[in-house]
């Protein structure tokens, strides 16, 4: 087998400081404390530092201004969505607030897919959702669920809602193993999409909207049961 990846120092140092951050420890526009100071604290060099700094510059946490120092960004004004995996991994409580806006653009997408879906579209649209029916695992099944919504992302003509897409998907991934429940039984997630593909196919945008509410409520449901089984299980053995 593959030897699993080990953490550097600046990988463990760059998620410190996230979650410092994060946890408001160094609130939005604070600049931090200076760099030697920060070293010390950490135990490490400047040239450590200055590597996890990049990076959380580059997620957009951070801030650096030659001859001033480096500050908080206000990500909450500032961010943008790329920011939700991070934010998801920080702090579970995310994960609703993913399900509302997940609820909400799934079934507008829907609908938009049976207004302007074409009949290549709905073809393929229909072999992907065969394969959530024929796919053998959980986490296979999620992956080919996951597919038939980027095509419906993709049937509405608005690359705006495939991006919406990825990024809601990209947002599940540190937690996706923990959301694979709705998923494990292939045939019932087959059942619970096929009316939305179906009435996309038939171009009726109304019943499009209610399937996949429909759909979203029922998968919601499922996966929040399933985060909160193992927690609760935990709780009551702590």
């Amino acid at each position: 087998m593959p030897a699993l990846p080990r953490e550097s120092i600046v990988d463990v140092l760059e998620q410190r400081l996230r979650e410092q951050i994060l946890a408001g420890q160094h609130p939005a526009g604070a600049y931090l404390p200076p760099e030697r100071e920060l070293a010390d604290e950490f135990g490490v060099n400047r040239t450590t530092l200055k590597h996890a700094f990049g990076r959380l510059v580059h997620a957009g946490l951070l801030e650096t201004r030659h001859g001033v120092g480096t500050r908080v960004r206000d990500f909450l004004r500032l961010g943008g969505a790329d920011l939700l995996p991070m934010l998801v991994r920080h702090s579970p409580d995310w994960i609703g607030e993913i399900f509302e806006v997940r609820r909400s653009i799934g079934a507008l997408i829907a609908e938009r897919a049976a207004a302007r879906a074409t009949a290549a579209q709905v073809t393929e649209l229909r072999l992907l959702t065969a394969a959530v029916r024929d796919a053998a695992g959980g986490e296979d099944v999620q992956l080919a669920d996951a597919e038939v919504h980027r095509a419906l992302a993709r049937a509405t003509g608005n690359r705006v809602y495939v991006l919406l897409t990825n990024t809601l998907f990209n947002a599940y991934l540190p937690v996706r193993a923990a959301l694979v429940t709705p998923f494990m039984d292939a045939r019932a997630a087959y059942d619970r999409l096929a009316p939305v593909v179906e009435a996309v196919a038939a171009g009726d945008q109304e019943a499009a909207r209610v399937a996949a509410g429909a759909y979203l409520s029922a998968t919601e449901r499922i996966m929040l049961e399933g985060l909160a089984g193992p927690r609760g299980h935990r709780d009551g053995a702590s």
